[in-house]
This record gives C-alpha cells, structure tokens and sequence, in this order.
C-alpha cells in the first residue's frame, strides 16, 4: 500500500494524494495511515473504517459498470473452458431467444476474475463457493469418473476390473482426481507412480485424449452425455466420485438486482434445473 501506487492509478500526483488523505484524516479527526518507509499501513481507526468505504466505492464501481454495460446491452460472461465448451456453448441459445436485445460476450480462462477491475457481470467457476464479497448459486457439482475410447479398452482385451485401468495411459496421473477414485474403487494408488507425467488444464482437452484412444481421463459425466451416447467414451464403472467442489455462478453482492444478472441467473438455475433431470432420467 503507497500513496505513489494510489497516485498512478488515480491519475494524480503523489503530493495530491497525500494532501487529499490529510484533509481527510483531518475532518474524520484521527489518523487513518502509519506513514513508513517507501509505504503506508492503516492504523486501527483506518481498518474500522476500510470495510464500510470499500463496499461504498464497490457499490459506486457496480452502478457505473452496469449503467455503461446495460446502454451497450452487453452481458459479459467469465467461465472455464470446459464448462463454456460442453455445456454454456449448446444452451445459451435460449437465454439469447429470451433476451434478443441483450448480447453477450463470453470470455474463457483458468483465473478467477477480478470484479474490481474486470468489466466482468458474472462468472463461472470451480470451487467451494464461498467467496468473499461475492453471491453464489450451486450449478451442479463436478463428480468425476474414469473414461476411456472403446477401441483403447478393446486394446487389453477390456476394463473388467478397476484396476485394469492401470494398464494403459493415464491422462494427468498427478490429478488428485485419481488417488481419490482409484481409493474408492479399493484400488493402490501406486499403480499411478512413474508415469509420464502430462497436464492438459481442462476437461476439454483430456476428453479430446481419450476420444482419440491416447489414454484414460478422469472427467465429468454431465459434460459428456453426448460423447457417452454416440459411443466415442465409455464408462466402464458406475462409482462416481465428488471432492466437495463443483460449478457456480458468481457476481459481486452490489450487483444482485441489476437486470441483466438477474435475468441470466434466473435462466441458468432453471436450464442447469432441466438438464440434470434429463441425464439422471
């Protein structure tokens, strides 16, 4: 923290921004800042205080941004790559049916996205689902299980057994995915130690390797209905796993009523609703 960084981000000197704090210390009456070397702390009146003018500031920064987003008609959408791929992808068509004048832009990346700084409405992401400052809404929970191409099955004369899994590739052997399956499953997770270690970073692109016979991928059944159903993946065993962890959609609290959030999160509750009772039909 520095008034400097404060100057540069504000378009000001840091001169300016220190005379700004000083009238304000002044007329609050107590210090706010513990001037140091090269940077400066809050004192104990300025972290009472920090919590109420954040939230102040975040609310100003959500009606800006929606006030701007909102005459531009724009629904800016963050999520990962697997969910936008094989789910987000094939059904928002009917929230762009139902909202013809709202467009969206969808933006796909690993990291979480900063509402501060990001001209970002909502996102989707994996995780806990508890998030400071921010609203969250169950999707659905990534359960896992192996998958693997027919032929590569054919390959050993067929998955019988768990642990026949462990005589072909293994997509991502690291994943921690696969000490929880494999344990389930009553099988020793040594089978996984050294083995030529490969990280794809997405569903997505392991699915992609197992469809094209180069391995076992530990995936996520809802996102590969189709492939299952066309016979391009197989499941060989029914146990299903879950870490804890699954989808959410995510946005700050400030922005909670704003139209354009309130409408996708109305329609992804009751689409994410639908699709979960087709695949356990």
């Amino acid at each position: 923290m520095s008034f400097t960084r404060a100057a540069d981000e504000l378009g000001m000197t840091q001169a300016a921004v220190s005379y700004q704090v000083k009238v304000l210390e002044e007329r609050f009456g107590a210090a706010l800042f513990l001037r140091r070397p090269r940077q400066v702390a809050l004192t104990e009146a300025g972290q009472r205080l920090a919590p109420a003018i954040t939230e102040a500031f975040e609310t100003i920064a959500s009606a800006w941004a929606s006030g701007r987003s909102g005459a531009q008609g724009t629904l800016s959408i963050s999520t990962v790559q697997t969910f936008a791929s094989h789910w987000l992808a094939q059904h928002l068509g009917s929230f762009q049916m139902a909202h013809p004048t709202l467009a969206v832009r969808l933006d796909t990346s690993p990291r979480f996205v900063d509402f501060a700084q990001q001209e970002v409405d909502v996102a989707i992401r994996a995780g806990g689902g508890k998030w400071p400052g921010l609203e969250t809404h169950l999707l659905m929970y990534t359960d896992f299980t192996p998958m693997l191409s027919p032929k590569l099955a054919e390959s050993i004369g067929g998955v019988k057994e768990p642990a026949d899994l462990l005589r072909l590739p293994i997509v991502d052997p690291d994943d921690p995915w696969w000490t929880q399956w494999l344990t389930e499953a009553g099988v020793p997770t040594d089978g996984l130690a050294n083995r030529t270690r490969s990280r794809m970073g997405s569903q997505s692109l392991e699915a992609g390797v197992a469809i094209a016979g180069g391995g076992v991928a530990m995936l996520t059944p809802a996102f590969f209905a189709a492939d299952l159903a066309a016979g391009r993946l197989l499941q060989p065993f029914d146990l299903v796993c879950n870490d804890g962890h699954a989808y959410w959609l995510a946005y700050p609290e400030a922005r909670r009523n704003a139209p354009k959030v309130s409408a996708f999160r109305t329609w992804i509750l009751a689409e994410m609703k639908a699709f979960l009772g087709e695949i356990r039909e």
